[in-house]
């Protein structure tokens, strides 16, 4: 499998399972509604492990245009293929929100509260604040980013011929990490950590015939754009200087 086509696939794989645990939590007559932050997280977490298993071999599973943004920066990821990598995740992500839409549409019609469903495709803060909002951002992706430089350390000296990424770390530490992450600071923003994963179910949720769906809102959708990038980029730096 080629590497842009195992990110693809990875990151569709995770969408479809975290924004599938978002959806079975807070979307009325589902078997999981009212569930809890703690299943939310712990799906994400899963939903992560299951990404990197399968992209591991054959592209070193980014799965996150942040991560491969931090590996370039790092100099342990080739400038020329950012951009396929990230437009993988970003396509992935996309068909990724689209299929739990497509599951869950009887569960859809039954609500009328277009916040909730704007939930199940994209992060919305709990307390609207941009600047602390992109901080929360910046801090849950260079916790990300900077963690997966340390515990991947004998592979970013070149101790190993797995592709560099999430897979060379290995699918249980980073579930654990992002695990983590979601449980300390995932509560001001929903921790996007991963702009392909609020970028493209976003755009998603603007085209598709969503029953009674409200505005996507763009006008905080750069802030886990913008986050995660800003984040990724300390991360390396200091990784760097170190």
């Amino acid at each position: 499998m080629s590497p842009i086509i195992a990110e693809f696939i990875a990151t569709f794989l995770l969408l479809l399972l975290g924004n599938g645990v978002v959806a079975n939590v807070v979307l009325p007559k589902t078997k999981g509604h009212n569930s809890g932050w703690l299943v939310i997280t712990t799906g994400w977490g899963l939903a992560v492990f299951t990404g990197v298993v399968v992209a591991a071999p054959y592209s070193g599973a980014h799965l996150n245009p942040a991560v491969t943004l931090g590996l370039a920066v790092a100099g342990e990821f080739a400038w020329a293929e950012v951009p396929g990598f990230v437009g993988a995740q970003i396509l992935g992500a996309f068909l990724g929100g689209s299929v739990v839409w497509l599951m869950h549409k009887d569960h859809y019609k039954e609500t009328n509260n277009s916040t909730t469903i704007l939930a199940t495709f994209s992060t919305i803060p709990a307390i609207r604040s941009p600047f602390s909002n992109l901080l929360s951002e910046i801090v849950g992706t260079f916790v990300l980013v900077f963690v997966i430089f340390f515990i991947s350390d004998g592979q970013l000296l070149g101790d190993s011929n797995t592709p560099i990424g999430l897979g060379s770390v290995g699918a249980l530490p980073v579930a654990f990490l992002v695990w983590c992450i979601g449980l300390g600071l995932g509560g001001t923003t929903g921790y996007a950590i991963n702009p392909a994963r609020d970028f493209g179910p976003r755009l998603a949720h603007t085209i598709l015939p969503i029953s009674n769906k409200g505005t996507s809102d763009w006008n905080y959708g750069w802030i886990p754009i913008l986050g995660p990038l800003l984040g990724a980029i300390l991360a390396a730096t200091v990784y760097l200087l170190l």
